[in-house]
């Protein structure tokens, strides 16, 4: 039977356009529009249903065609999609644009709505049975400071192992209240800046500062250069593999997380399963979408062949 996994968090409209030429700041520049459901939720629960899990998605949506057009997606992909439905309000969305080489210029997320997801939701028996009935919760910090404490109390009054997504350095700060709660958590540098207010000369110094916070585990991503990644006592580094051509870095961090936690529920260790996350986040970059379409175990087992060894830190 495959296990499941509850996600509170982000689904939503994805917009993208992407320059194709040289990015001129302060003009037109010339490029072509993509939208898609996305969100960082929404995105990692969509891998994990493609990686064998049982997924049940909670997250607040508009009653608008935005909204229906996500939980069509959601339901195409196979997520038991059971969102708050706000029926005068809009969809939330993120807008980004997007330079040649597949990196971001700028983004700008419209997510007004995921403040109506207050903590007295979580007591709705059907949440509260999705809690008892999970073998881990992921959430991410798109959800309100107040909402992901409560999360994060309920997941360890449960004994559910609990994840979160950073979203953005804005956000990241939502989840300082619960650290202590949280097993692993994934972030890019810039998120680990913004959370502890520190930027050490060397990276492997990250899981110092991060467990002096009160968190248990994580993983630090850094684009191209080394990810860090630690849990409890062991802190590994590892080189991603490079990808030769990359169509959007959209959704990277996302599949890093669920390719990590697929793996840590499948019974690896955090140093073989940030090798899965990162053969998870090269399959997501070379594909146009945010999630990619051909993504299964057996790819990612094909993939690891590519994935260098991690280095162990401690």
């Amino acid at each position: 039977m495959a296990k499941k996994i509850l996600v509170l968090g982000g689904a939503h409209i994805d917009r993208r356009g992407r320059v194709l030429g040289k990015t001129e700041p302060g003009a037109s520049n010339p490029g072509t529009w993509f939208e898609e459901p996305g969100g960082g939720g929404f995105n990692a629960a969509r891998n994990l249903v493609r990686l064998g899990f049982d997924v049940r998605l909670i997250s607040p949506r508009g009653g608008d065609s935005t909204g229906e057009i996500v939980s069509q997606a959601a339901h195409d992909a196979g997520i038991d999609d059971r969102p708050f439905v706000f029926l005068d309000r809009k969809t939330p969305s993120y807008t980004a644009i997007i330079e040649q080489d597949g990196s971001l210029v700028i983004g700008l997320a419209d997510m007004d709505l995921y403040r109506l997801f207050v903590p007295r939701r979580l007591s709705i028996r059907a949440v509260r049975d999705a809690f008892d009935e999970t073998d881990l919760v992921l959430c991410d910090a798109n959800l309100p400071e107040e909402t992901l404490q409560a999360i994060a109390a309920r997941a360890l009054a449960g004994g559910k192992p609990l994840a979160a997504i950073a979203i953005s350095p804005a956000k990241v700060s939502r989840l300082r209240g619960c650290l202590e709660s949280i097993d692993y958590l994934f972030m890019n540098e810039a998120e680990a800046v913004a959370l502890s207010g520190e930027r050490p000369d060397d990276a492997g110094d990250w899981p110092r500062h991060l467990r002096a916070l009160g968190l248990k585990g994580g993983v630090i991503t850094r684009g191209r250069d080394q990810l860090v990644a630690f849990s409890g006592e062991t802190a590994a580094s590892l080189t991603p593999p490079v990808v030769e051509a990359v169509a959007d870095v959209t959704g990277a961090g996302d599949s890093l997380a669920a390719g990590t936690l697929a793996a840590l529920l499948s019974g690896e260790t955090i140093v073989e399963a940030v090798r899965h996350g990162a053969a998870c986040a090269a399959i997501t970059v070379a594909s146009p979408q945010a999630t990619a379409d051909n993504l299964s175990p057996e790819l990612i087992k094909r993939m690891l062949a590519l994935v260098p060894e991690v280095q162990i830190l401690s």
